[in-house]
């Protein structure tokens, strides 16, 4: 059984379903049409030598692998409503955005980095997610699987690049500046008079792109939220009210986990001597 019959079984009388009709779903020859026009980003790359064709084809391989695998998993986690797999689904989401910042994305690492990602980012956005779908999108219980999977989803991929883009910021800085920050701590400046300026300014860079996105939202894009739920069929205005709601749970939660993220990089490479320790990245 599909989620779309579930739904159907389930729904009250004189309800309309918003989904796609039979006709009108779509195959893996829509997916390949599509893909026809990713293959002109790979003739761009190898014409310019821009030497992205391998990372453009692994990366469209990926994202088909994982939305097919994932909407299979959801279906069945939809239907059954279940805490145990809700909750299960949710910490293989947030290993998995850990996992990426730590190994795929770091060009550089320090001991503990995975633990402590995994901790901001899987904390800031499960309390958001859980508050949000609970007092913001009424959700009884909160962790309502079809609106909580698909938000908690979102909150760690914007919780992610905001981690990755802090800590990168941080570790840089204490490179750039390594010696400015030794000479201050030589003359007896503490351990939060060295980090505070670039915790600030890791936690800026991190955010930028958050404040952007709702800087433009509804006057120059559409975003996928929204979008989303007008091709579903939804009442525009619910469209907007909930797209606004999820971008104030995903800045929310990319500034606290960002924080928490940068705090504790800050807190490795500057140890309670107070010593600069940037022999500790790898």
């Amino acid at each position: 059984m599909t989620w779309q019959e579930y739904t159907n079984q389930q729904a009250p009388p004189g309800f309309v379903d918003p989904l796609p009709k039979d006709d009108q779903q779509l195959s893996v020859g829509n997916v390949c049409i599509a893909a026809l026009l990713l293959g002109s980003n790979v003739v761009l790359s190898l014409w310019l030598g821009l030497g992205l064709s391998t990372s453009l084809v692994v990366a469209a391989a990926r994202c088909v692998l994982q939305l097919t695998v994932l909407g299979m998993v959801l279906n069945q986690i939809f239907m059954t409503e279940n805490p145990v797999y809700i909750f299960g689904m949710t910490g293989v989401l947030g290993v998995l955005a850990a996992f990426e910042v730590s190994y795929w994305r770091a060009k550089r690492r320090f001991p503990g980095m995975f633990a402590g990602t995994l901790v901001s980012i899987m904390g800031c956005a499960l309390a958001v997610a859980l508050f949000g779908n609970r007092y913001s999108l009424n959700m009884t219980p909160a962790y309502t699987a079809v609106k909580f999977i698909p938000t908690i989803g979102m909150l760690f991929g914007n919780c992610m690049i905001g981690v990755s883009i802090g800590m990168g910021s941080v570790m840089d800085t204490l490179d750039t500046h390594r010696g400015r920050i030794e000479t201050m701590l030589g003359f007896g400046a503490s351990r939060w008079e060295v980090i505070r300026p670039i915790v600030v300014e890791a936690l800026r860079a991190a955010m930028l792109p958050t404040i952007t996105n709702m800087s433009i939202t509804g006057l120059i894009s559409i975003p996928g939220v929204m979008t989303g739920w007008i091709l579903g069929g939804a009442d525009v205005l619910q469209a907007a009210r909930y797209q606004q709601i999820i971008l104030f749970m995903i800045s929310t939660s990319t500034a606290s986990s960002t924080l928490l993220a940068v705090l504790f990089c800050a807190s490795v490479l500057v140890d309670q001597v107070p010593m600069l320790r940037l022999d500790r990245l790898f």
